[in-house]
């Protein structure tokens, strides 16, 4: 018997915990390379839901391999994979909407709109039709993050019409409410607007559509991890341990009711001088870094602190638009490469 064959058998025996097939059958086991000097290499691929049960499955397949004498080398690369939409008939997506994917932090003021936005814009430049959603009742920052405040038209009074901007369909409580108004609003109120603002709007033919959330994980993240099928979250934290802390809690959350954690985004990374370009690390880079490789979740960017990024913030134009070809652009151009790759597997 071949050492190719010696080693599928091995691996047969190992059963994927939710398709409930061995791990070749179903398909975990990808790219096996076995040459003839005995060294062994392939890709285990498993779901960011079930990233501990990989971690296992992994260790497994070492020990087990391991035991084969004419094995001389050997390399498994642990990744993440979507996990495949549940047939969860509470959980509904939207008509015409391939994927939903929640961009979510722990606290807030650690930049996770304007990774929202920029992220949003650097898919729809890869010729995705691309929409966002701001669902962050009390303190919406989309209208200013694109530029524009104009209400939402209705053609039936029924469903609205998203704003366009840049390329992309935008929804947010902001363009239906004045910039000093504020959302005096109990929890009912606020799931309302919510569902409306998600339902109730003409969003047509969208390959990706992100979905802003507040920070924490309160009335709108409950709301949306109970009611919507969603592709995949991911989680914005800066690099402290406060930041990472609140981090974690969003993280648990999106875990336990079983939707793919895509992966982490570091934002204020380090800070960039606009005018020498040196690098200090001002909020201790690589907590994030750290984060995800203790819990085996893909880390999908680390996003500098840069003065271009707030101008262009608050001029309403999108840096991933306004400078897609510079440093801090080809960031979010790869962000959004990374998580393409993950969605349409």
């Amino acid at each position: 018997m071949s050492l190719k064959s010696q080693i599928e058998d091995l691996l047969k025996t190992l059963i994927d915990p939710l398709s409930q097939q061995d791990i070749l059958t179903c398909g975990m086991v990808q790219g096996l390379h076995v040459l003839p000097t005995g060294e062994v290499s392939f890709v285990l691929e498993v779901s960011t839901a079930y990233m501990t049960t990989g971690l296992k499955l992994k260790e497994q397949a070492e020990t087990l391999l391991k035991t084969l004498p004419d094995v001389t080398a050997l390399q498994i690369v642990l990744t993440a994979q979507r996990k495949p939409k549940a047939n969860n008939p509470e959980k509904k997506g939207i008509p015409g909407v391939k994927h939903i994917i929640a961009v979510a932090s722990g606290k807030g003021g650690v930049g996770k709109s304007t990774t929202a936005v920029n992220l949003a814009c650097a898919l729809q430049m890869m010729s995705l039709k691309v929409g966002i959603l701001d669902a962050d009742i009390y303190g919406p920052s989309l209208p200013r993050l694109i530029g524009l405040t104009q209400k939402p038209t209705s053609d039936d009074g029924k469903m609205m019409n998203p704003i366009e901007a840049h390329g992309l369909k935008c929804m947010s409580m902001g363009f239906m409410m004045d910039e000093k108004t504020p959302a005096i609003w109990r929890g009912p109120m606020i799931q309302s607007a919510f569902q409306q603002m998600l339902r109730q709007v003409n969003w047509g033919e969208l390959d990706v559509l992100i979905i802003d959330l507040p920070p924490g994980t309160g009335d709108v993240q409950l709301t949306l991890v109970q009611t919507v099928l969603l592709s995949g979250a991911i989680i914005v934290s800066t690099p402290q341990d406060l930041a990472l802390i609140d981090a974690r809690r969003g993280l648990e959350m999106f875990l336990k009711v079983k939707v793919p954690v895509l992966g982490f985004v570091e934002n204020m990374s380090y800070f960039m001088c606009p005018h020498c370009s040196e690098r200090s690390e001002i909020f201790e880079h690589g907590g994030v870094r750290r984060e995800a490789q203790a819990m085996n979740i893909p880390l999908l960017a680390e996003i500098p602190l840069h003065i271009s990024i707030r101008e262009a913030s608050e001029k309403g134009v999108p840096l991933a638009k306004v400078d897609p070809s510079s440093p801090l652009g080809n960031v979010y151009k790869t962000l959004g490469e990374k998580v393409v790759n993950i969605i349409f597997k």
